[in-house]
C-alpha cells in the first residue's frame, strides 16, 4: 500500500476514516507537542495545548485547504491556543505568579538549559517567533503567514528577542567574572 500524503489523509478523515485521522495524528503529534512545549515553556501545558489543537483541527477539517500543507496549519492552531492559555493564565495569576510557572521549562536532552530558560523568559510574542524560526526552521515569511502578521513585525520581534537573549548572555557572563 502506498503512503498517502496529508491532503489525501485529510479527505479521508473528512469522510469519517478513523485510520486516516489516526495517521494524521501520528505524523503531526510530535511537532505539535514540541511547538506547544516551546511556546508555553511547560510540559504539562504542552500536552493539553496539543490535544486541544488536534481536536480543533479535526473539527475544522472541512475548512482546511488540502492543497496547503497540514503541518503549518496545525502549528498555527497550536501557537494560537498556547498564547490564549498563557494570556488567560496571566490574567488569573497576575505577573507575580508567572516566574514560578516559566521556571519549569527544562531540557531533558542535555541542551543548554540556560539558553532554554532565557527563551522561556521572553514575552510570548517574542518566544513564538524564536521557536518557529530557530526551533522549527520556518523562514520569516512563513512565520508571518502562520501568525497572520506583517513580515516586518516578525522581523522586528525576532530582532528584539535576539537582543534580549544577547543581553541575558552578557549578564550571565558578567556574573561569572
Amino acid at each position: 500500500m502506498r503512503t498517502l500524503g496529508d491532503g489525501e489523509l485529510v479527505v479521508r478523515a473528512r469522510q469519517g476514516s478513523r485510520e486516516a485521522a489516526g495517521e494524521l495524528f501520528a505524523r503531526h503529534w510530535p511537532g505539535a507537542w514540541r511547538v506547544a512545549r516551546a511556546v508555553t515553556g511547560r510540559r504539562d501545558m504542552a500536552d493539553d495545548v496539543a490535544q486541544d489543537a488536534f481536536e480543533r483541527a479535526f473539527a475544522a477539517l472541512g475548512r482546511f485547504d488540502r492543497r496547503r500543507p497540514f503541518g503549518p496549519w496545525l502549528h498555527r492552531i497550536v501557537v494560537n491556543r498556547s498564547l490564549d492559555l498563557l494570556r488567560s493564565e496571566r490574567r488569573l495569576l497576575g505577573p507575580e505568579g508567572l516566574e514560578r510557572i516559566e521556571g519549569e521549562w527544562r531540557d531533558q536532552a542535555g541542551e543548554d538549559r540556560e539558553l532554554l530558560a532565557a527563551v522561556a523568559g521572553l514575552s510570548p510574542q517574542r518566544r513564538v517567533v524564536i521557536v518557529l524560526r530557530y526551533g522549527l526552521g520556518y523562514p520569516p515569511t512563513a512565520i508571518a503567514a502562520l501568525l497572520g502578521l506583517p513580515v516586518g513585525t516578525v522581523n522586528s520581534r525576532l530582532a528584539r528577542a535576539l537582543e534580549d537573549l544577547r543581553r541575558h548572555e552578557q549578564e550571565r557572563d558578567a556574573g561569572r567574572a
